[in-house]
């Protein structure tokens, strides 16, 4: 039994066929259990992508920390990180849904046509999809992952190019007035899936931000695969996190915190604690499945 995050779990329901390769149906096996909850590929899917009312329905726009905002749909993330000189956008997610996401940085007190900069997690079109129209709107640098851009280039809604002003290398920063993120190079669930991290100030103290890419294995773990999510789990140990973001808002349970919001009291998105039970599950989820492909088939 390996105790890889400091917590306990079990590897259950190794046998059947593995989860369908990426875009296929989600299976039931294999099934993790983390922190007393039980997962399979298909359960995490449903939970991330949720309807498809979900996904195009704007979540009330909020304060997440400091100059941090959130501005995307019920499934999908959005981010607004507000500076006086413009901002930047992480996640365009779809192109549908590129108007509703500027509805809700008006909805704040912004203006959309001042976004400066256009980040994103990773290359699927659930959340860069919307990247040209975004950029069409806006003027706004799209800045990219290197090992993302191909993926990137083969999304073209209704035929449109997409855009990459500048391609980044693991490490990179990307810097507006006295705002800095961090491109960290999390790689596995695409060739160039990026972490992003930053700074935020919030009465009197820095808090360490982190907006997390989608650490979940394809159907078919490749040996390359497998050795991108090998030195991407080594790596997320080493980043300080005082508030876990996603590009899913399940992913660090959005809506219940934003409901404490309301209450006062501490910032609920404050949970250094807790910033990477998502990759415990993905972990367990990841070498369950390298546990059924290698297991003989009878």
């Amino acid at each position: 039994m390996r105790y890889l995050w400091k917590t306990s779990l079990f590897i259950a329901g190794l046998c059947g066929t593995v989860a369908a390769a990426q875009g296929g149906a989600p299976s039931e096996t294999p099934a993790v259990t983390v922190r007393g909850q039980t997962y399979t590929p298909r359960s995490i899917l449903a939970r991330n992508m949720g309807s498809d009312e979900d996904q195009t329905t704007a979540f009330p726009p909020h304060k997440v920390i400091g100059n941090v905002y959130y501005v995307g749909t019920r499934t999908l993330s959005s981010y607004l990180v507000a500076t006086p000189a413009g901002h930047i956008l992480i996640n365009s997610t779809y192109e549908r849904n590129v108007r509703t996401i500027a509805k809700s940085v008006e909805q704040l007190g912004f203006t959309f046509s001042d976004v400066r900069i256009l980040l994103g997690t990773h290359a699927h079109g659930d959340h860069q999809e919307g990247d040209a129209l975004v950029k069409e709107l806006t003027g706004a640098q799209v800045m990219a992952m290197r090992e993302d851009v191909p993926a990137l280039e083969a999304i073209r809604p209704n035929g449109k190019t997409h855009p990459v002003d500048r391609m980044l290398r693991d490490g990179e920063e990307v810097t507006l007035v006295g705002t800095t993120l961090v491109a960290r190079l999390t790689a596995g669930h695409t060739r160039g899936c990026t972490t992003w991290t930053m700074k935020a100030e919030e009465g009197g103290k820095t808090f360490n931000v982190v907006f997390a890419c989608s650490y979940r294995a394809p159907g078919n773990v490749t040996p390359d695969i497998e050795a991108e999510f090998m030195r991407t789990f080594k790596m997320l140990r080493t980043l300080p996190c005082d508030v876990p973001l996603g590009d899913h808002p399940a992913q660090y349970n959005m809506a219940s915190r934003h409901a404490r919001l309301a209450a006062g009291g501490p910032n609920p998105f404050v949970d250094a604690a807790n910033c990477w039970v998502e990759a415990e599950i993905q972990e367990a989820m990841f070498r369950a499945q390298l546990d059924l492909q290698r297991k003989p088939s009878k």
